[in-house]
């Protein structure tokens, strides 16, 4: 399969509490996250090697930055692709529930 025939689809699987990245039905990348309150606790994120070079862990993670935003909760960046993204993109510091952390 090239990248040609499908298009990555990303969604939130909140009975297994991760988000989940895939090329048709092949699963390419994923978040772990916890959840307490209205926070998300970003725990890992991995993208299989033979889908590696492609942005799905840059991707992986706008879209949940998109979900935080859009439904109102914040992120806990224990994830060091999270914490990477939070330190060169200050623009989501509204959902970095670590902000204040520097």
């Amino acid at each position: 399969m090239t990248d040609n025939d499908t298009e990555l689809t990303i969604i939130n699987v909140p009975d297994a509490r991760r988000y989940e990245a895939r090329y048709g039905d092949q699963l390419a990348g994923w978040v772990d996250y916890g959840r307490v309150r209205s926070r998300l606790v970003a725990v890992h994120t991995e993208v299989l090697p033979e889908f590696g070079g492609r942005g799905i862990g840059t991707a992986l993670v706008r879209h949940v930055i998109a979900d935080a935003r859009a439904d109102g909760f914040t992120i806990t960046p224990r994830c060091p692709l999270f914490q990477a993204h939070f330190a060169r993109h200050p623009e989501d510091a509204d959902v970095n529930a670590d902000r204040s952390k520097g």
